[in-house]
Order: C-alpha cells, then structure tokens, then sequence
C-alpha cells in the first residue's frame, strides 16, 4: 500500500543526492484512466518506428525492441523524482531525417546517429550537473532561438508534402487524420465545444490518438494502408541481441571516428536549443499544478531532468541508437496527467501517481505483439500525421517568440536555410543575419525644414 502524504507536503521519497527516488506502489498509487491511456497511446511511442527504420535500416521486428526498450527507459523520470511524462525532442525530428540523408545508408549513418546521440548525452549531463543551461540558452538571440524551431517545423511539413514524400500514396488518410488533428488540438471552436460536451472533453485528453484513429479507419477504405493482422505474444527480448551486434559500437558498426562527433555539432545546438524549450514548458505546466493544488508541493528541477535526459541518451545510444533522440518531455502525456490532477485529491492523489501510471503502462504496452500488430499499418501515416502537427505547433510558437520586423525577418531568413539546407547553414545564416541587422528599429527620425511663408500663404 502506499505510503499516505500528509496535506501540504511533497510526495514521500527516499532521498538519493539530487534524484528523489518514488517506487510505484510504495510512494504511489496507481491511476487507472491513466494505465488504460497508456495501453492505447502507446500507438504514439511506436511513431519512432518508421524513423529508425529509415535512418538505420532496422527490420520492423527490431525496431520494434528499441521502442520498447526506450519505453521502459521512461520509467526513471517518475521514478527518480521527475513529475514528467518524457519523450523525443520531437521538432528536432526533421533535421535528425535531414542530417541523417546526407551520409550513406548502413554504417556511415549509424556512426553519425550514434555520435549525435551520444554527444547529445554529454550536453544534458553536462548541463544539468553544471546548472548552465538556462544562462547558456540565454544567450542565444531570440530570432536565432525562433528560427531554429520555425525551420524545424518547416522542413517537417516540407518532408510530407513534397512530391514523392511521405504522404505519397496515403494522401487521404493522412489529409483526414490531419484535420482531425487539427481539430482537436487547435481548433478554438472545439475548445469551446468540450467545455459544453462530456464527450469532447474526454477526446481531447488523448491529443492526436483521435486523428490517427480516424487515418486507420480510413486508410483501408480508400486501400492506402492494409488492413492490420493481429499477432500474439510479447516482444522478444532476444531482438535486442541483434540490435547490439548489428548497429551499435559493440558490434559491427564500433565506434564512430572523431570526424562525425564534430560534423554533428551543429545538429546538436539547434536540438538542445528545441528541448530547452521543453523544460520552459515543464516548468510552466508543473508550477501551474502546483498552483492548484495546495495539498501537495510538486518539485520539479530543470538539472536533475537534464541529467536523467542525458542517461537515457546515454543508454540507448551504445545499446539501441535512436534517432528521435530522447527528451525530457512529452507534453501531451504530461498535460493530459496534470489536467486530471487539477481536479483534487479524490480525482488523482499525486501527480506521481499519474505520470508514474501513465509511463508504466505505455512501458508494458509497448512488449505486447496484439497491440503492437494493431497500430502497426498505420505507423507510417502517424509519423506523418505526428510531423504535420509539429509543423503547425512549431509554427505558431516561433512566431510567437519574435516582436519586431528584424526578428521575423532573420527567423524566417535562418529557417529557411535551416530546413532546405541543413542545420550549420542555418545556424550560420542566423548568426550573420543577427549581427548585420541587430533586432531593433534604429531608424533616425530625418528633420524636416518648415514650409516657406509664401508657401503657406499660398496653400492658404
């Protein structure tokens, strides 16, 4: 049974250095509308497949092994003291593919997506144990910061739409499934409607789930997607074995050499960049909790989430490299906790319980071949479907970022090299754009000489 906090104070923990170690069940209690959440937006988690199979190769079977592998790497979030429901630094998808598509396919790729996961792990460790990364962030210039996520959102839309991209062959399902995306998470006329209905209030709990439903309904009718054959049983483990002898540095692949730790440098700017953005947002979304709920004090540390971003990193990039790269949020699970904790006591009794619940599940969900085998016809439109929407959230928060005309200008200008160029391009592109330009109206006021008398005399 769970150990019973008292009002006012924080979820019991055994303390462990900066990290406040909670055991389901013992410092817990387990949420049921967040474990049957779970089981069905594990659909979300498997997303991943598609791109590791197309940056790495893997066989559907392993892919499959890394995802749940990554799944229950989750866990040490909650587990470890973080109220969060961790996922990928998922803007920075589209300059992972891009990056990703200028080195041969086989082991040059696997040595840049290996290097890139792992230098990413130094950077989270690093700044979380230093506690730099807010004044590093900082001082990077705003328009750099917004043209950084806005040519991520560009390049992830550009990398569906375009002739012979992703939404080839599945142009309905994935058009239908992104309105109802859409529709669902920003449309200001369904927020007012799910205030006033039960039933929209609930569907709005599961993000995109709705859309790629609706895309896996429709894709079979219009003969885009197959329709799915149910498999039973669990995900080997033993998939992970092949996984390690064929793209990791203890197998075939080895290290990678010296030249991919520095061609990814860039790369691994813009992402850390995108995934600061994450623990702004985290902490927003938990002080808020917080807020609401006096009866207990939500501690939330943007270093010890670096850290344990960093170990994940770390783990699945000499084990199971992955290219979406792991981050420190996946704000819709978070959301969709913290909003039901905001209810009080009786409706969740700690926001552990939920986001612990809400992980473990997914975990467990991700080794079960039926559900597995279910979604598994639609992964590639719910990559798509997962881009489009990142484009669009993207978007409108870059936008959001940048006041004056030189700002948007050097945003758009960096953006635009960012996702047809690649990431240096467009950090070097930011970089020469801000220091010509600057990011405020100096425009002089230029003195105008009074009319002549006769002038007025004659205009009179």
């Amino acid at each position: 049974m769970a150990v019973i906090r008292e009002h006012g104070k924080e979820q019991p923990y055994i303390p462990f250095g900066i990290f406040k170690l909670r055991l389901p069940f013992m410092h817990y209690k387990q949420e049921w509308p967040e474990f049957w959440q779970g089981l069905i937006l594990v659909a979300v988690a498997l997303g991943a497949i598609p791109i590791l199979q197309e940056t790495l190769g893997v066989p559907f079977e392993l892919a499959v092994a890394m995802v749940a592998l990554n799944g229950l790497l989750y866990i040490l979030h909650p587990t470890f003291g973080d109220p969060l429901f961790p996922g990928w630094i998922t803007p920075a998808i589209p300059l992972v593919l891009a990056f990703a598509g200028g080195y041969e396919a086989g082991i040059d790729r696997i040595h840049a997506i290996i290097a890139l996961q792992l230098t990413m792990a130094v950077v989270f460790t690093f700044m979380g144990v230093t506690g730099l990364a807010k004044k590093i962030v900082n001082l990077v210039p705003v328009s750099m910061r917004a043209g950084i996520i806005l040519g991520a959102g560009i390049a992830a839309v550009v990398g569906v739409i375009k002739p012979g991209g992703r939404m080839a062959g599945q142009e309905v399902t994935i058009l239908v499934g992104a309105i109802i995306c859409y529709l669902v998470l920003f449309s200001w006329r369904f927020q007012i409607a799910k205030s006033k209905n039960s039933f929209l209030g609930q569907l709005a709990k599961y993000g995109m789930l709705p859309g790629m439903i609706v895309a896996a309904v429709v894709g079979p009718i219009f003969g885009e997607i197959a329709i799915p054959t149910i498999e039973w049983g669990f995900v080997p483990f033993g998939n992970l074995t092949q996984v390690i002898s064929g793209y990791t540095i203890f197998g075939a692949p080895g290290f990678p050499p010296l030249g991919y730790f520095i061609e990814v440098l860039p790369l691994v700017f813009a992402a850390y960049i995108i995934a600061f953005g994450d623990f702004v947002l985290a902490e927003v979304v938990t002080k808020d909790a917080d807020e609401v709920r006096q009866d207990e004090v939500i501690d939330f540390n943007a270093n010890r989430s670096n850290i344990i971003s960093g170990l994940r990193n770390f783990i699945m990039a000499l084990i199971a490299p992955y290219a979406p790269l792991c981050g420190p949020l996946w704000a819709g699970g978070t959301i969709a906790a913290v909003e039901r904790y905001k209810h009080g006591r009786k409706s969740m009794d700690s926001i552990f319980g939920g986001v612990g619940t809400f992980v473990i599940a997914m975990a467990i969900a991700g080794f079960l071949m039926p559900i597995i085998s279910l979604v598994k016809p639609v992964l590639p439109a719910a990559l798509s479907l997962t881009l489009i929407v990142q484009g669009f959230a993207c978007a409108y928060i870059a936008m959001e970022m940048v006041k004056g005309k030189e700002e948007r200008g050097v945003a758009g200008i960096m953006a635009i090299f960012l996702a047809f160029r690649g990431a240096a391009w467009g950090l070097a592109a930011g970089v020469i754009l801000h220091l010509l330009i600057g990011v405020k109206d100096q425009i002089t006021a230029v003195p105008v000489a009074p009319p002549a008398e006769n002038n007025k005399s004659i205009d009179a």
